[in-house]
């Protein structure tokens, strides 16, 4: 039998109350991710989840469910090392979070669906603050200009809230671009999408931290569909390693 955190319901509950208390607006983010952390990195059950098993709240590859079932202390964290060799021949399946950090995203997945309805309402809201020119369907926007990474206006660097699990001194962001990119029947960027991400992972990343050989200090990989957690909005996966705050601090917003 699956058993379901106890303290799920109540923290829900406490998360609820807090944002009709600003209406959706204002509470505080960080504190909100933590104590979702913290429920699960301190739950002693390693066989807890925080869904009943035949619902949980996005789709979950065999590596997921097997992340699931471990917990931290049999798990090894991505080195820049392996994480170059995964993105290099494409398993992006196999890049992992930790066992209660997984846990802790997907209670917090099942709170912000039922309080926005959707991550990707969350995201709008409370991280990205764009306002689509629609609200149902595919999400447009009004843009700057046509081409994805053109304008700077078009597009907003954060750090990932729900990392992979990675070694100390690797930071991991993602772009959110309103414009979609050139992809095939499967979510994978086409030759001409993968162009535009190369160019504009260069001059952003690449020579801002002064990277002398590709892959010294800068990757980037962008999910396939089957691996996204949120499908509707355009987004970039960036890992970068050995860059000081003040560098970080010029692609956050």
């Amino acid at each position: 039998m699956v058993t379901i955190h106890a303290g799920v319901s109540r923290l829900v509950m406490m998360m609820s109350s807090y944002d009709d208390a600003g209406e959706g607006y204002g509470y505080d983010f960080d504190d909100t991710i933590t104590t979702f952390q913290k429920t699960w990195t301190d739950n002693p059950d390693p066989t807890a989840l925080p869904f009943e098993r035949d619902n949980p709240p996005f789709a979950l590859t065999a590596v997921d469910w097997h992340q699931l079932s471990i917990t931290d202390a049999e798990f090894t964290p991505h080195t820049w090392e392996n994480l170059d060799h995964l993105i290099s021949i494409g398993e992006l399946d196999e890049l992992k979070r930790w066992p209660s950090f997984l846990k802790a995203y997907l209670a917090w997945s099942a709170h912000v669906k039922a309080r926005y309805g959707s991550a990707t309402h969350y995201l709008l809201k409370q991280r990205l603050f764009w306002k689509p020119l629609t609200e149902t369907g595919v999400f447009k926007f009004a843009v700057a200009n046509q081409t994805p990474f053109a304008d700077a206006a078009d597009y907003t660097i954060i750090s990932n809230d729900w990392t992979y699990a990675v070694t100390p001194g690797i930071k991991h962001i993602v772009v959110w671009s309103k414009q979609p990119l050139p992809v095939d029947s499967e979510g994978a960027l086409t030759t001409e999408g993968r162009r535009l991400v190369e160019d504009f992972v260069d001059r952003e990343f690449r020579n801002k931290v002064g990277e002398v050989r590709d892959g010294d200090k800068v990757m980037w990989f962008k999910n396939t569909t089957n691996l996204q957690s949120v499908t509707s909005l355009e987004h970039v996966h960036v890992l970068v390693r050995g860059v000081d705050d003040d560098v970080s601090k010029q692609w956050m917003k």
